[in-house]
């Protein structure tokens, strides 16, 4: 019996990397899936990739005019919510000479309070049972050169977990988060550095990962699969770290 027939899932940032691949897993589990994109193209682009009951619209996780509509954007195409991944956001790696206001600001206004008010605008839409996964980062647990800006944002993201499954454990929702850590996707071109830069960074994660090697976006889809599911019926205010070890080996 697939785990999610019937059900309506929520995911932002959905047309890349960790959103689209979790938005298959859905799909192949029988969920009615709605994503959000910064740009319609992008949106466009995965429902014809992926198929099924998979619909979408503009929503930019920075931008706090389009937090407040989220709500009614969100209503246009259910009334409820089963699950909801808060996942849209990106990372940008500068030391703390080079850093700005402005880049300082743009990630915290997508993570951070990105992260907030989405799950604010669809508690009201959340089903009794429901769960909100929320997308943190390794780099709430290890310092990484140039992340100073990118893992206080997450960091906070991390305590909404608890904060959240405290505040709407009445209404039997629960709430964890999902840790990535070095993932094959196109994390590294959106992080503002150069193609060297880039590959240098690659290569300096890579030697202090146990395993090995990078994730699959796939293989976080599993997590927050699991995580939704009613195998996860006991667990909430929690973060499962899937980062092949580098946290904790």
């Amino acid at each position: 019996m697939l785990k999610f027939n019937g059900k309506t899932v929520v995911i932002t940032g959905g047309t890349s990397g960790i959103g689209k691949a979790t938005a298959k897993a859905f799909l192949d589990e029988g969920a009615t899936v709605i994503i959000t994109s910064r740009k319609q193209a992008n949106i466009d682009a995965t429902i014809d990739e992926l198929g099924g009951n998979i619909s979408g619209f503009v929503s930019n996780a920075g931008n706090f005019r389009d937090l407040q509509a989220f709500r009614e954007n969100l209503q246009k195409h259910t009334h409820t919510v089963d699950v909801l991944f808060v996942n849209a956001g990106f990372g940008r790696f500068h030391s703390l000479e080079e850093t700005t206001e402005e880049a300082f600001d743009a990630q915290f206004n997508a993570l951070a309070k990105g992260g907030y008010f989405t799950v604010q605008q669809t508690v009201p839409l959340l089903t009794k049972g429901s769960s909100v996964i929320l997308n943190t980062s390794v780099v709430t647990d290890m310092a990484m050169p140039g992340a100073s800006v990118y893992g206080a944002a997450k960091s906070a993201v991390k305590y909404f977990t608890k904060s959240f499954a405290n505040e709407l454990k009445e209404q039997h929702i629960r709430v964890n988060a999902v840790s990535p850590g070095p993932i094959g996707t196109n994390f590294f071109n959106e992080a503002g550095l150069a193609e060297e830069e880039q590959e240098t960074m690659a290569a300096q994660i890579l030697s202090k990962v146990p395993m090995n090697r990078f994730g699959e976006p796939s293989e976080i889809a599993k997590t927050v699969i699991f995580l939704a599911s009613e195998d996860a019926s006991f667990i909430t205010g929690h973060e499962i770290q899937v980062d092949g070890g580098i946290v904790q080996v």
